[in-house]
């Protein structure tokens, strides 16, 4: 019982790894490119977040299954080959279902294929462990990317449109941030969660040592 008790510990640390402690976007600032560029709309950034998720889960239990048999002379473009087979699969997908959202997204879905996230996972952690343990690693990371992507996109469009996945929030009478629904916004929005993530941990740390000290 003590060695499946153990396992499970490891097995939700793994996962809560990537939704928070090491967020891709908030703590490790990767993918830095869709994270400004296709968050100006809720939707557009749930999408752009459940595709990358969805590749970088795939991804990594096909590297991990296939570890011991690749050389590690030609490692990273097998890579690149696996992950750009599963953009593949995404594109198509996302071109059947929404061609409003395809288009809104557009080259960024296929720049998933050298999202440093996604390939950071491959060499890191899918080609040194067994396939559940890589998966559950990368749905967290995928998980917290998409979670992040969703905090810039629904601040960017409530208040740049004035609306929350196309829904209007407010009467005929509000003036919309135009700036938040451009470059810029993006850039104000990061840095505004970053300052206040960091104001989180500082006041953490503060109320830990006051226990401390107490």
């Amino acid at each position: 019982m003590s060695l499946i008790k153990q396992d499970d510990r490891i097995t939700v640390d793994t996962f809560l790894e990537g939704v928070w402690r090491e967020n891709p976007v908030f703590v490790m600032m990767l993918g830095m490119c869709p994270v400004l560029a296709v968050t100006n709309s809720a939707i557009n950034a749930l999408a752009m977040g459940l595709a990358t998720a969805f590749v970088l889960v795939a991804s990594s239990l096909l590297v991990s299954l296939f570890r011991n048999l690749i050389p590690s002379e030609v490692r990273i473009a097998t890579y690149i080959v696996i992950i750009s087979t599963f953009v593949t699969i995404v594109d198509y997908t996302m071109q059947a279902l929404s061609q409003e959202v395809y288009n809104a997204l557009g080259a960024f879905i296929q720049l998933i294929v050298v999202n440093c996230i996604i390939l950071g996972r491959a060499e890191a952690c899918a080609s040194r462990n067994k396939p559940v343990k890589s998966m559950v690693n990368a749905a967290g990371m995928g998980l917290g990317f998409t979670l992040a992507l969703l905090c810039l996109g629904v601040v960017r469009e409530i208040l740049g449109s004035g609306s929350l996945f196309g829904l209007p929030l407010f009467s005929e009478q509000f003036q919309p941030w135009v700036v938040m629904v451009l470059p810029p916004g993006g850039f104000l929005v990061l840095g505004g969660w970053l300052l206040f993530f960091e104001w989180l941990k500082t006041r953490k740390q503060s109320l830990a040592e006051g226990v401390t000290h107490g």
